[in-house]
């Protein structure tokens, strides 16, 4: 990450808007995924933002009044099962957000935590993984979030969810968990094929 930030401030030494969107799936329970699985998640989904913005953070100030746009997810605030691991990931990824929006306002960088649902992706096949048609039909296209994000940045908001009316879910999981996890543990959300 330092070699490919210093490669890039080199041409760009001021840089008003950083988007750090990695992450790899990982509908696997606590139980089930392997020990190195365990830890490439947390390397890419809640680390890999940490060291972007660590290695981008000069170029950032440099611009005088820049924007972070992390992308974390709805499971960033709910546990749904059998996603234990990835949602762990994510609640530390939108800590630090949270964190960061906090401390680098002062230094005039503004942080927008953008929380996507289910979203269809080549990485993230969510339609596939659903076996509920209503979960299914609350699956959303890149292009969305995408939109989202553009709003995001000209509107000057700071932690989002889209489709807005996913922020129903953290708020639900905060005020009634056992009643959250019971409709997680029927949604139908597959964890994937055993390999042999």
């Amino acid at each position: 990450m330092e070699r490919a930030a210093a490669a890039v401030r080199e041409r760009h030494p001021r840089i008003g808007v950083l988007v750090c969107n990695a992450g790899i799936p990982g509908r696997y329970g606590f139980l089930d995924i392997e020990p190195e699985r365990l830890v490439r998640l947390v390397e890419t989904n809640y680390l890999g933002g940490v060291w972007c913005l660590r290695a981008f953070l000069p170029a950032l100030e440099a611009a005088g009044g820049a924007d972070v746009v992390n992308v974390v997810s709805v499971a960033g605030g709910v546990a749904f099962p059998p996603s234990g691991p990835y949602s762990a990931s994510k609640h530390a990824q939108l800590a630090f957000s949270r964190a960061t929006a906090a401390e680098l306002r002062p230094r005039g960088i503004r942080v927008h935590t953008v929380n996507p649902g289910f979203v269809e992706t080549e990485g993230f096949p969510q339609r596939r993984a659903l076996a509920s048609p209503f979960m299914r039909r609350m699956v959303i296209e890149p292009e969305d979030v995408a939109r989202h994000v553009m709003r995001s940045l000209e509107r000057g908001r700071g932690e989002t969810y889209v489709p807005a009316w996913y922020r129903l879910f953290p708020l639900l999981q905060d005020l009634a968990p056992g009643l959250v996890g019971r409709f997680a543990g029927r949604s139908g959300y597959r964890p994937p094929a055993k390999s042999n």
